[in-house]
């Protein structure tokens, strides 16, 4: 009996035995399936263990972790969203949930302390969570396909020998090329798959084929024959399209024509970055996208680009006749006081057009030339009565070629223009004669001005106002000291000085300051608006008012009369100083005999540009006259001997503001020794 209890036991211990063991391995397995619960699972001590949290990898493959940090930031998970292609040697930016924070690597990282706001019960039961769902790695920019080493091998020479510079002369493409086959393809092409055009370089092709439709000529951006017999014409051929393609963008972005060979009255920065366009297309995904990307983005602009298109497409205009060029008719007397009649055979056509009565004559007579008068004056032009060439061409208005002509020059001016003009911004336009406020996107006011006429034309910049001026002191241009005032002095107005109201000082230095104080007469009138550039111009009141009511309103020394100066500021300030509340009333309650200056806390983009085709609010393509013959200029750069390198700058002097002369220096010695009558004597005795 003794025996069989001994045997019972022994069973017992080898059951609980084998049961243990079986739980102990129970445990292993789950212990595999599940995550050791992280540092700060528990909400209190001696609580429950919570369940683990099993965080996926964020979208974009780059993970947020901080070991250090006491708890992680719960992001709210996103939606996974394909990333845009980007070139083999640039950087991946990280995916919105971890904007801000460090990229990482997507390989496994420690576990992150548990993100908690506040305890949480335990559960009834503790299961094994699911496994984690693998999320795919960041794709990384797909390396260059493997070519013809033999066009690898001559694309490698070519870069790297003197070879290249008969497909570019210029250096910085040279070396932006070198740099995107040698650093960032192994010398692969970019355009070229078994031994022809790639997808890529056919969708380039293509859209080259279609620039006209940006005012750009295709003939300028042929492709090369990519079906050449060895290897190394494929691998010139390979460089010889991007060097075409660097070319297009670089007229997209900049302008065929460098605004230095159209007038030294212009200063834009421009900018242009090879490498950037090399990576971008080579990056791209959308090669024909990422090309149209390169021209101007603006709503302007694309109006006036869809304008084009429905120009070209309509049939010749069968309008009236033009009125034909001839002798200036004019009216005049003889010496007896008799009137002097010319006849001419436009005349019945002339009365036609300006709906003068009808007579059975060809007589240029005083009816006639009270209606030219009156149509000039309309214009802007000189209102003699004299039938003169600008007087017919104003009659005719632009031909057809001329319209053409202003929407191709107004759409490369674009091109010198800032892609980005700024939430808040200014838009004068020359030859219109109008300057508008723009926020976001949106005209918020608008009025008229006077700009500079053609012998001091108003330059065409982008700049930045920071302040106004109350009460401005007019400093006088050295040119207008010389130029005209002190001729006008010598021979005929001996009083200029004092009925113009200008002051005149001797400075330290021994130079001769003349200005004009503060006041109603003051040339700037109570108001100047300040966007430092290298032409010293300015926006400002003016006593003048007369000339608001032309509709041709280039009249000043090139800096910009506007119409309604105390509303212009109050909507600026509105925007660059809004702090301040101003107000007309209030601005006017500033108006003294001491200069005053209001700062911009948001200083405001002004574009002074000169568009001479445009969309209007309504829609319709409208043109304006050529005041300072800029389209001319631009077109004789684009259509002439020089086209091949109308996009180098052309060096021209650093200050383009009039610098007196050794014979205006001469005069002033002069004028000092008394040697003419010297409006400055009084002061040079004073000073002796």
């Amino acid at each position: 009996m003794h025996s069989a209890r001994t045997g019972a036991r022994s069973a017992a211990r080898l059951g609980l035995l084998a049961g243990t063991a079986l739980v102990l391995s129970a445990a292993s397995a789950a212990a595999q399936l599940a995550p050791m619960s992280p540092p700060g699972a528990f909400s209190t001590p001696g609580s429950m263990p919570k369940p683990p949290t099993v965080t996926a990898p964020s979208d974009g493959g780059s993970r947020f972790h901080n070991p250090s940090a006491p708890s992680a930031t719960v992001q709210p998970r996103r939606e996974q969203q394909a990333l845009p292609s980007r070139p083999a040697n640039a950087e991946i930016p990280s995916s919105p949930a971890a904007v801000g924070a460090p990229s990482q690597p997507a390989t496994a990282q420690p576990s992150a302390p548990a993100a908690r706001t506040q305890p949480t019960a335990p559960p009834a039961a503790v299961a094994a969570p699911p496994a984690p769902r693998v999320e795919p790695a960041p794709r990384p920019t797909a390396a260059a396909p493997a070519s013809d080493p033999a066009v690898s091998d001559a694309l490698r020479q070519l870069v790297a020998g003197r070879a290249i510079e008969r497909i570019t002369s210029r250096k910085s493409e040279r070396d932006a090329i070198a740099t995107l086959y040698q650093k960032g393809r192994n010398h692969q092409p970019l355009w070229i798959a078994s031994g022809g055009p790639s997808e890529r370089a056919k969708a380039a092709i293509e859209f080259l084929r279609g620039v006209d439709a940006d005012g750009l000529d295709p003939a300028d951006y042929q492709a090369p024959n990519f079906n050449a017999a060895s290897p190394e014409a494929i691998a010139e051929a390979e460089l010889r399209f991007t060097a075409t393609v660097l070319s297009y963008a670089r007229h997209a972005l900049n302008g065929r024509v460098h605004f230095s060979r159209v007038s030294p009255n212009i200063d834009y920065k421009l900018a242009f970055d090879e490498n950037d366009v090399l990576n971008r297309l080579a990056g791209s995904n959308d090669v024909a996208r990422t090309l149209a990307s390169f021209q101007p983005q603006q709503p302007a602009y694309k109006a006036l680009k869809a304008k084009l298109a429905e120009f070209r497409q309509q049939p010749a205009e069968t309008g009236p006749a033009p009125i034909a060029s001839g002798p200036v008719l004019r009216l005049t007397r003889d010496r007896n006081g008799r009137t002097l009649v010319m006849s001419d055979p436009r005349v019945p056509q002339l009365r036609e057009r300006l709906g003068v009565k009808p007579e059975q004559n060809t007589h240029y007579n005083a009816a006639l030339a009270s209606a030219v008068a009156g149509f000039q004056k309309s214009r802007g032009l000189q209102p003699n009565g004299q039938l003169t060439t600008a007087t017919i061409e104003a009659l005719n208005g632009p031909s057809r070629q001329k319209r053409l002509d202003a929407i191709l020059a107004t759409m490369e001016r674009w091109r010198w223009m800032p892609r980005d003009l700024g939430r808040t911004h200014v838009a004068l336009n020359i030859p219109d004669y109008h300057l508008r406020v723009m926020h976001n996107g949106q005209q918020v006011w608008m009025t008229r001005v006077v700009v500079g006429k053609p012998t001091h034309a108003t330059p065409l910049i982008t700049e930045t106002m920071k302040y106004i001026t109350v009460n401005p002191i007019w400093n006088v241009p050295q040119s207008i000291i010389h130029q005209e005032i002190m001729p006008l002095y010598q021979s005929t107005d001996r009083q200029i000085f004092e009925r113009m109201g200008l002051k005149v000082e001797r400075r330290q230095n021994g130079e001769i300051r003349v200005f004009q104080p503060p006041g109603d007469r003051n040339a700037l009138g109570r108001l100047r608006f300040n966007f430092p550039n290298k032409f010293l111009v300015y926006q400002h009141d003016t006593p003048e008012r007369q000339y608001f009511a032309h509709s041709r309103r280039a009249h000043s020394h090139g800096c910009m009369r506007v119409q309604d100066p105390l509303k212009y500021a109050e909507v600026l300030l509105t925007y660059g100083a809004p702090r301040g509340n101003h107000t007309q009333a209030s601005l006017s309650r500033m108006f003294g005999d001491e200069e005053r200056q209001i700062d911009f806390q948001h200083h405001i983009p002004v574009h002074v540009s000169y568009q001479t085709a445009f969309v209007d609010d309504a829609g319709k393509l409208v043109f304006r006259e050529d005041i300072y013959d800029l389209d001319k200029a631009l077109l004789a750069q684009l259509r002439g001997a020089e086209r091949a390198v109308a996009d180098v700058i052309m060096e021209r002097p650093a200050d383009p503001n009039y610098q007196p002369t050794p014979d205006d220096a001469k005069r002033l010695q002069s004028v000092a020794r008394g040697g003419v009558p010297n409006p400055f004597a009084v002061f040079e005795q004073l000073f002796r």
